[in-house]
């Protein structure tokens, strides 16, 4: 579909543009190897580590991240590469293990820049898995297509724990070489995105065995064995803080901690056995990686917001369940927000999507906010509204008067 009659040349952007005027309070700115997969072994290169200084070319995304002032929200959407685009299902058919597409390094790079080279986000992150880093501290997994990952020696014993060992990160060198190349491609045009799973998270695969419903096995362990738990959620948190700087080193402007299932857990329990160890991998990275921005994302997180921004993270990633406006005023201004508008938005009519991304940024303010999806992109979604979703988000400019005003205040500019 043209989108002749929804943009105009933005010439001081280089992009196209809404021509829809948005009165919100901005206007309009014109498988271990892959079995029956034959992957031969990428060509090693040394990873060059990148500076992570503060300075003033810094991705926009960067900037948002940090609450530092913005002509407008920069934009990403959590598996903005997928199965939703054309040429990512092409190339699936010729590499049809999951594995083998995110674990070389050619195909990772691939996959990752398809939507950068198709919607010029804001944000490029790395074509990867959570589960990707297990291997290489000592848990093997394999993924099944209809069951997904299966980790075939779930540690739910101490004899069990004996099989961990320290990260070795040049089992990971695919990613570095990756995000290295990816940093490259988009140049300061884009934030290069890195991502990990949190221990609580990557605990409920390890414990359970794979996906699992109701996490039965993992919960009840926090009654019937906590210092085996404790002992393994102390492990992944080391090993994950290892990998985020690993990431950083390697080119990675901002990284994203997913504790997918950390909304299974009751507030008083995500309390107890996740925040401790999140809190932990902040300061951790905080120390060696003083400037690089770093995400929060729970599924279903509306009850845990303040406890979220207890952890000390520069973003809490909002699902689509949680009002922007109820998040903005129980998180306060001082710390940035993601999100969040539902992906079903995209299977709807093209001005239903600009409406609803209006009103989620009107809702989050003129600072310190990051636009996105509250979940990750649905299979089937329409590229055309992918691509409407970022148009829209180029168009927005916010009023200049706002950026002086604090969240609360900037409404009345509406």
């Amino acid at each position: 579909m043209s989108f002749s009659s929804l943009t105009s040349a933005c010439s001081s952007l280089g992009v196209k543009s809404s021509s829809l005027i948005v009165q919100l309070g901005f206007h309009t700115a014109e498988n271990n190897k892959f079995p029956g997969a034959s992957v031969s072994s990428p060509k090693r290169t040394k990873i060059k580590k990148f500076s992570i200084a503060c300075s003033s070319t810094d991705p926009l995304l960067v900037k948002a991240a940090r609450g530092d002032p913005v002509s407008r929200p920069p934009a990403w959407m959590m598996r903005q590469a997928g199965r939703y685009m054309a040429v990512y299902r092409k190339l699936a058919e010729k590499h049809p293990s999951f594995r083998e597409r995110s674990e070389t390094t050619d195909l990772i790079v691939e996959i990752s820049l398809q939507p950068w080279e198709a919607f010029r986000p804001d944000g490029v992150i790395i074509f990867s898995d959570i589960l990707t880093p297990l291997p290489a501290f000592g848990v093997p997994f394999d993924i099944e297509e209809v069951r997904g990952p299966v980790i075939q020696s779930p540690i739910r014993s101490e004899d069990d724990l004996k099989a961990l060992h320290p990260i070795d990160l040049e089992k990971l060198h695919f990613v570095g070489e990756s995000l290295k190349i990816l940093r490259q491609e988009v140049g300061g045009h884009a934030a290069v995105l890195g991502f990990v799973g949190a221990p609580w998270t990557i605990a409920t695969y390890i414990v359970e065995g794979g996906t699992t419903r109701t996490y039965t096995t993992i919960k009840s362990m926090c009654h019937t064995a906590p210092n085996l738990l404790r002992t393994l959620l102390s492990h992944l948190t080391k090993a994950i803080s290892e990998y985020i700087i690993y990431q950083v080193e390697s080119g990675a402007h901002c990284i994203q901690i997913f504790d997918s299932w950390g909304g299974q857990l009751p507030p008083d329990m995500w309390e107890q056995w996740s925040k401790p160890y999140i809190t932990e991998i902040v300061s951790v990275v905080r120390n060696k990686c003083p400037k690089t921005p770093l995400v929060l994302y729970i599924n279903g997180n509306g009850g845990l917001l303040e406890r979220m921004k207890g952890t000390g993270v520069d973003v809490i990633g909002l699902d689509w369940t949680v009002d922007m406006a109820d998040a903005r005023k129980r998180l306060g201004s001082d710390i940035s927000v993601q999100g969040n508008v539902d992906p079903a938005y995209l299977f709807s009519p093209l001005s239903a999507v600009t409406k609803e991304i209006q009103r989620v940024v009107k809702c989050a303010g003129p600072r310190g906010h990051i636009l996105n999806l509250g979940h990750g992109v649905l299979v089937g979604t329409p590229e055309e509204a992918v691509a409407h979703f970022f148009d829209v988000s180029k168009s927005l400019n916010y009023d200049g008067s706002s950026q002086n005003h604090s969240m609360e205040e900037s409404k009345l500019l509406v």
